[in-house]
């Protein structure tokens, strides 16, 4: 049983890293560019720190998805949970084609906002399943709504 678990987890996790590691694609054709040029705001991070918070962040998303596998998919909770975690897995990956790829601000931050409402609908859905999996992606939402506030200013100030 543990060992389907630490599998499903696993697959999980690369999952997440996969979808990461495509989004950084998009992220990477104008990060040095296009991205340098925005005005920002104050409480802008350094670029360096946005891969080790978003590996750690996509890290935890895997385990709390693993988790919801492991329930069973015969499960219709645990089919509903997963369809919006694979839904909110797209527009995450979304975002950075439209910011970076596409250069679009204020179109990045209507697919953050629903990016947010489906975050949220999730956590929910995994909190039916298992109350770890939903706490796991309590980060994850967090810097979902610094990442939108972040998007929005950059919008404004541009």
């Amino acid at each position: 049983m543990k060992s389907r678990l630490a599998i499903r987890i696993i697959i999980c996790i690369l999952i997440c890293l996969g979808v990461g590691f495509l989004g950084s694609i998009a992220t990477q054709t104008s990060i040095n560019t296009w991205y340098v040029e925005l005005n920002k705001p104050s409480f802008n991070p350094p670029n360096w720190i946005f891969a080790p918070v978003w590996t750690s962040l996509y890290i935890l998303m895997g385990i709390s998805a693993g988790i919801v596998w492991s329930r069973g998919l015969h499960h219709l909770w645990v089919k509903t949970a997963l369809y919006h975690f694979a839904f909110q897995l797209i527009l995450n990956a979304m975002w950075s084609i439209v910011f970076f790829g596409y250069q679009s601000p204020l179109l990045a931050f209507l697919v953050i906002l629903a990016l947010l409402i489906l975050i949220i609908i999730t956590i929910k859905w995994f909190k039916v399943v298992n109350n770890l999996a939903a706490y796991l992606l309590i980060p994850y939402l967090i810097w979902v709504i610094f990442a939108a506030i972040l998007n929005f200013e950059i919008w404004r100030l541009n």
